[in-house]
């Protein structure tokens, strides 16, 4: 097929550019102002966007060691819940972040929720063995501080810029090409940040927003750099009635009753499901380390069965003695959904945060010159579970740490060229191929993963792929709309390879075929992009992203 070019011309040029307007965005395109870096920060969903900012929630939980005498505990902490997944060193850079990059909110202005009863056990974190130091970031609180430093510092926001192409001069990264206002436009920088949130909405139940498509980690994958732990990704129970798409307390599981669409129970009465049902209080997302899995397997299988759900309603005992942590959750819910814990609801299970992601390094560079990530983009500081609240964690201490280190790369590199190409490849009915794509990933890669299941959406997603149906087009809108699925597809597609090669359960990932965790995988996979955009992959990475000596999926 003759390929077709559109040339753009720079447009601007930054020293930084931050893509995506989460926590870790903010937080990098600080940074790198407050370094002396003209920033530009480029947000598809506008600025407070991105899961960091999903209205299905109160607000955003925030932990953090309980001291300098903790941190030590909670490195291990972070290890052992990672299952051997996380790399040792994130580890350590991240921890030793945490309280600075508080103590940072707390001077900024940013107001910390502090918990009255700290002592109660709803403020032990997810998958955590102890209390830490816990703090709720309020939205309102964010917005207001954070968006008056950026205007002070003259961070030029772009709202609605949705990047489709990273662009580079030999290996480096120096701008990127953004859909914006109806048309294709060249942005220059000497280093770019992506920050663009995790792949959530490759499922078609997820409780996340819909620009967090995996975009960022198919652009870096093309660019060059590694993805790891993609396997990982938290599902976890939300509503689909009332209020859809609204997560649920897990807190509350020890106070629930279950039942199928029929009226009869999801679980057998009994004191074994009571005890069930309080491990499964302990925890948000699904794992497969825990008995608590048999409550969501069943979630998840009665959904597939019954379109409107599980039914929950609440014993006595809850409205008794509530504790703190599900009283504030419930306040919440009742003032902006108008849900009270009288009403019975109707939840199921839905794809949320990845775990995993582009292999960065502690100082959030990716081995390709040019282009650092941070966020829930990235993957390693977690492994294959997550203690709650360090998800908001990562996006405060590696954006940080991302927007300073590409402020200093960019002081000895020369300005971005002058003009790009893109290709303009087109390929039509998008929409249907991303409903088919999204469904795909949901019946296979969901909690119940299995190699014949696996395989086929491996097989279904090449046919989606359809290159006899790619034609040519000077439309900025069609040529944005296919880069998207491009990425899209490219992101599902490591999803699956990773779960493939995992032939274990381990975390959030669990195998029916292979339902133990097995020594043998004790190593994260790694995931490059080869020639003709075959994935590569490999258990181990030496030294950090990249290495040779990959073999192909």
């Amino acid at each position: 097929m003759k390929e077709y070019a559109v040339r753009l011309p720079r447009e601007e040029s930054c020293d930084v550019l931050v893509v995506g307007g989460g926590i870790a965005g903010l937080l990098a395109a600080l940074r790198a102002a407050e370094d002396g870096a003209a920033v530009t920060l480029a947000a598809a969903g506008g600025l407070f966007s991105g899961s960091s900012f999903y209205p299905g929630t109160w607000g955003l939980g925030l932990v953090g060691p309980d001291g300098p005498a903790d941190e030590a505990d909670l490195t291990r902490t972070i290890r052992a819940v990672g299952c051997g997944m996380a790399s040792p060193e994130l580890v350590e850079t991240f921890v030793r972040g945490i309280t600075p990059a508080i103590e940072e909110l707390r001077t900024r202005g940013v107001r910390l929720r502090r918990a009255a009863h700290d002592n109660q056990k709803e403020f032990i974190p997810c998958f955590d063995h102890k209390r830490r130091d816990w703090n709720g970031l309020e939205y309102d609180s964010i917005r207001e501080i954070l968006g008056a430093r950026l205007a002070e510092l003259g961070v030029r926001i772009r709202n609605g810029c949705e990047v489709v192409e990273l662009v580079r001069v030999g290996e480096r990264v120096c701008g990127a090409v953004v859909f914006q206002d109806g048309g294709l436009h060249f942005l220059g920088c000497r280093a770019l940040v992506l920050a663009t949130g995790g792949y959530g909405s490759l499922f078609r139940r997820h409780l996340c927003t819909e620009d967090v498509t995996g975009q960022g980690q198919a652009l870096a994958l093309e660019a060059g750099a590694s993805l790891v732990n993609m396997e990982f990704l938290q599902m976890m129970p939300g509503y689909l009635s009332p209020a859809p798409r609204t997560i649920f307390n897990e807190k509350t599981f020890r106070f629930v009753r279950l039942h199928r669409a029929d009226g009869t129970p999801l679980l057998p009465e009994g004191s074994e499901t009571e005890r069930l049902l309080a491990l499964r209080s302990t925890h948000g997302p699904f794992t497969a380390r825990l008995e608590s899995r048999a409550v969501d397997i069943a979630l998840f299988q009665a959904c597939r069965e019954e379109a409107e759900g599980v039914t929950v309603t609440y014993k006595p005992e809850l409205r008794q003695d509530m504790p703190e942590f599900i009283a504030t959750y419930f306040d919440w819910l009742e003032r902006e959904k108008g849900i009270t814990p009288e009403m019975p609801i109707h939840i199921g299970i839905f794809a949320h945060a990845a775990n995993g992601g582009i292999a960065i390094r502690p100082d959030a560079s990716t081995g390709v010159p040019g282009l650092f990530a941070c966020g829930e983009v990235t993957g390693g500081m977690h492994g294959a579970d997550r203690i709650g609240g360090l998800s908001t964690a990562n996006g405060l201490v590696f954006g940080g740490i991302a927007g300073h280190a590409a402020a200093a790369f960019c002081l000895d590199v020369s300005e971005p060229p002058s003009a790009c190409l893109v290709q303009g490849r087109v390929m039509p009915g998008l929409s249907e191929r991303t409903r088919t794509l999204q469904e795909i990933m949901s019946r296979s890669v969901m909690i119940l993963r299995n190699e014949t299941g696996l395989q086929e959406a491996c097989e279904r997603l090449e046919t989606l792929a359809d290159p006899q149906r790619v034609g040519l087009s000077e439309d900025p809108r069609e040529i944005a709309a296919t880069r998207k699925w491009e990425c899209r597809l490219l992101t599902a597609r490591c999803v699956l390879q990773a779960a493939l090669a995992r032939r274990e359960s381990r975390g959030s990932h669990y195998r029916e075929d292979f339902p133990e965790e097995d020594p043998a995988c004790g190593q994260p996979v790694f995931l490059r992009l080869g020639e003709n955009g075959n994935i590569w992959m490999s258990e181990a990475v030496p030294g950090g992203p990249g290495r040779k000596g990959m073999k192909p999926c």
